[in-house]
């Protein structure tokens, strides 16, 4: 790949999706974004490069952030946050919440699905707890394909396999010929939003828990530094955020600190 065409390609990335990419990255661009080129009937990444410069067709710019978005998700991922919600961040929560009886959970680039999902089961099993509650979960992502999968509640054998116990498959998940469908209670507890997370976060109103995991790894100290920020002026004293167990808040933001003993987890500060 040409300098020139790595260059505009990283620079454009950025300015629509925070991806941060340094030039050992190239085989990323390469292998993501040469179907996109196929797909317009461009030869090659310089042809692409060549027609992004020369029109300012939106479609084409959300196909290749889209394409370089990574999806990867999956049911009940690493455990242990899920663990920590239902068993350490939800209890003095509902305490704090018994006059209001509401909750609102975020979870920031949601990709297909399943991590909001995975918060609707556990709140599910809690519903002796949480009956006459109002319990708000929202999945935002910068991939209208990927949402539109989300929406749908409907995951292959493959997927389902990765981290959703079988007891929990079996209680709220129905076969449809070759793929999974979630039950229509627990799909009803999530609503997804296309939402970019450098752009105003304030419409989307304010949450206890945000889960952004995985997230700023992709983003330079700039990026991660107004995400973070923003993303505290959502959330009440007391509120919650969930980051990836290889990310920090360290040198990035005095917005949150961390909570002892809980890896990843961060109080608002």
């Amino acid at each position: 790949m040409k300098s020139g065409d790595f260059e505009y390609l990283s620079a454009l990335l950025k300015k629509h999706s925070g991806l941060a990419l340094t030039a050992e990255k190239t085989y990323l661009l390469e292998s993501r974004l040469l179907p996109v080129s196929k797909k317009h009937n461009l030869s090659d990444l310089s042809a692409l490069v060549g027609r992004l410069r020369t029109t300012s067709n939106k479609d084409l710019i959300s196909e290749v952030v889209e394409a370089m978005t990574t999806n990867e998700s999956f049911f009940f991922r690493d455990t242990r946050p899920f663990d920590t919600l239902r068993d350490v961040i939800l209890p003095p929560l509902l305490e704090e919440r018994k006059m209001k009886r509401r909750i609102r959970i975020w979870c920031a680039a949601a990709s297909s699905g399943q991590e909001p999902y995975s918060i609707a089961i556990i709140l599910n099993e809690l519903a002796r707890k949480l009956n006459g509650w109002k319990i708000e979960i929202v999945g935002t992502d910068i991939s209208n394909d990927i949402l539109d999968k989300a929406k749908s509640g409907r995951y292959s054998q493959f997927e389902v396999q990765r981290g959703m116990p079988v007891t929990l498959l079996m209680k709220y998940f129905t076969q449809s010929d070759d793929a999974w469908e979630i039950q229509s209670g627990i799909r009803e507890m999530v609503s997804f939003k296309y939402w970019n997370l450098l752009d105003d976060l304030s419409p989307l109103g304010k949450f206890d828990i945000v889960f952004c995991r995985n997230v700023l790894i992709y983003f330079d100290a700039e990026t991660k530094t107004k995400v973070l920020n923003n993303i505290s002026g959502l959330m009440p004293k007391d509120g919650m955020l969930f980051l990836g167990g290889a990310e920090n808040v360290l040198g990035v933001t005095k917005n949150f600190e961390p909570v002892k003993d809980q890896r990843g987890v961060y109080a608002v500060a």
